[in-house]
């Protein structure tokens, strides 16, 4: 049960930033799939931000990164924000 609010916890500090909101809100817009470049264009932020937190998104399973030669391509994955709306519903007991 640890490890699962452990992962609640990783998702939600992903989950708790505006950029990266702004990044999920993009890619959903675009189908669930688009291009570094477009992300930073959105955003108005160095490349180095941007790689900041695309990071943190990846590494809360949020999105899936795919290289293409010298490019990624970022995907929404669905199933990460399912286990998350799951892992807080308030039907499950709390232990701590």
């Amino acid at each position: 049960m640890a490890a699962d609010f452990k992962n609640l916890e990783k998702t939600a500090k992903a989950l708790g930033d505006v950029n990266r909101l702004k990044i999920l809100a993009l890619l959903a817009q675009q189908g669930g799939t688009g291009p570094c470049s477009a992300i930073q264009e959105c955003l108005a932020l160095a490349q180095p931000s941007v790689s900041h937190h695309l990071k943190i998104l990846t590494e809360a399973g949020l999105i899936k990164a795919e290289k293409a030669g010298r490019n990624y391509t970022y995907t929404l994955q669905p199933t990460a924000f399912e286990l998350f709306i799951s892992g807080i519903s308030f039907n499950k007991p709390v232990n701590n």
